[in-house]
């Protein structure tokens, strides 16, 4: 069709992308002398009532979206039989070309990426539209801003199923929701579990699942754990790494419930990075809440009680004068060299001799606060040993700088289980053993020796608890 004018108006100049229904051309609008992008109906489908509607459909949805960071529809008509929709014109590539041609990005290019293509989709659902198909072939790269495209499979919020009427389920097979893959009901948290796909892809450089057809890739949305972003590229920060799991999270009661909230979480981790050109690794504690104290009467004090509070006070000064401390392994802070206070983050599990994952998505229970939750160890029916299978697993700590951590304190509900302490410069290894192995209680310390100072910590399971199945991770801290 290059050379071909369009409703006597476009002038078709070169294809610059093809897909399964349409073609997209560069085209100059002989009208207002300008260059524009037309997508032009495959003819065969002109003839389908069904396929005409949906790019109908299309140019409806995204002629109501008015967004700096949505491509802008110009018009739409039909000429010689053929359907067409008439978008601005974007000059330059789409993020796959991007990663392809470059490969994993920084994170922080990454992340401004993602929070741009998260504000267009919530602008969308605002207008009462999910997008469907959000991949990077649908983001365009132009000169500043990215600009989402194709709303071709986009819907109502109210719509009931994943489905199309001919029962055939629509999307990418590498960024598909677990629901839209098996045809259920969906909504906006979709496009939330398929940014966080795309985001996965921009920061490893591949998709998080791969396979030889559309079904075996789609199963594994519905089926495998999301593998953390730190194993495939252990740079990210772990506050990112997080966010990507909670994004694709298979539940999608377990994901962030807007996109609002999603853009926000990725714009603290953009600022967490600090410096520009510094994308290092940084642990963001949750804020603490000032504690509210009720107010008390005053009560009048007796001479007695003010002697007795001087007195203390005495006894205090005499001892700091003689040197009265604790020692540096026993410093609060779990930190021997008596530098600042030791906050863990539970980084990835360690399953050298198995397939490298142990319940992924679970991690970051062992450091959220909340002894409620954990992180566990796969099901071996019962056995207090591993059968044979390895030597053990584990789940790594990372400490934020290298430090002598003085002890670990590790609470479970499944107590009964052995494990000792490792301490190594990598969350992937090798690491060293710094503490010896110990019956796990309710409540567990294991006093560490470590010399020279260690970033990560290993807390490395060799034998499991009778009569559980598997092993919890309740809660782990330093000191």
């Amino acid at each position: 069709m290059v050379g071909e004018v369009v409703a006597d108006r476009y002038e078709l100049e070169e294809l610059v992308g093809t897909g399964g229904m349409s073609s997209v051309y560069r085209a100059r609008d002989r009208l207002l002398e300008r260059q524009v992008a037309i997508k032009v109906l495959h003819e065969h489908y002109s003839r389908d009532d069904d396929y005409v509607e949906r790019f109908r459909r299309e140019a409806r949805a995204a002629a109501k979206l008015s967004h700096p960071n949505i491509v802008t529809v110009i018009d739409r008509g039909e000429a010689g039989g053929r359907q067409f929709i008439v978008f601005e014109y974007i000059d330059g590539e789409n993020l796959k070309q991007l990663v392809t041609s470059r490969g994993r990005l920084p994170v922080r290019d990454a992340l401004e990426l993602g929070i741009q293509i998260g504000r267009a989709l919530a602008f969308a659902h605002a207008q009462g539209l999910v997008h469907r198909d959000v991949k990077p072939q649908n983001v365009l790269l132009g000169s500043g801003d990215v600009k989402v495209t194709d709303f071709g499979i986009a819907r109502s919020i109210d719509v009931p199923v994943g489905l199309t009427q001919t029962g055939t389920v629509l999307g990418t097979s590498e960024y598909i929701s677990p629901e839209q893959a098996t045809g259920r009901q969906v909504d906006t948290r979709t496009d939330i579990y398929s940014l966080g796909a795309v985001l996965y892809e921009l920061l490893a450089g591949q998709p998080p699942y791969s396979g030889d057809s559309f079904v075996a890739v789609a199963m594994r949305h519905v089926n495998d754990p999301v593998s953390g972003i730190t194993h495939a590229r252990p740079d990210v920060p772990l506050r990112v790494d997080a966010a990507l799991r909670r994004a694709m999270a298979k539940d999608p009661d377990d994901r962030f419930q807007t996109m609002e909230e999603l853009v926000a979480e990725l714009s603290a981790c953009l600022e967490g990075l600090g410096d520009l050109d510094d994308d290092r690794t940084v642990i963001v504690a949750p804020p603490v809440q000032p504690r509210v104290r009720p107010q008390r009467r005053r009560r009048r004090w007796s001479p007695l009680v003010f002697l007795v509070v001087a007195a203390a006070a005495v006894a205090v000064a005499v001892g700091a004068y003689y040197g009265v401390r604790r020692t540096d392994s026993d410093d609060g802070g779990g930190n021997s060299t008596g530098g600042p206070p030791v906050h863990l983050v539970a980084s990835n599990a360690y399953d050298p001799q198995g397939d490298g994952q142990e319940h992924d998505e679970e991690v970051p229970n062992a450091t959220d606060g909340d002894p409620a939750t954990y992180w566990e160890t796969e099901d071996y029916r019962g056995r207090v040993d591993f059968g044979g299978l390895k030597n053990g697993v584990g789940i790594v700590f990372d400490a934020g700088r290298p430090v002598k951590v003085g002890s670990l304190r590790v609470v479970t509900d499944t107590p009964g289980y052995v494990a000792r302490v490792e301490a190594g410069s990598s969350s992937t290894g090798p690491f060293a053993t710094v503490s010896s192995s110990q019956t796990v209680g309710r409540r567990t310390s294991f006093r560490l020796s470590v010399d020279p100072a260690r970033r990560y910590y290993l807390l490395w399971i060799t034998r499991l608890a009778p009569g559980y199945p598997r092993s919890h991770v309740n809660e782990v801290t330093a000191g």
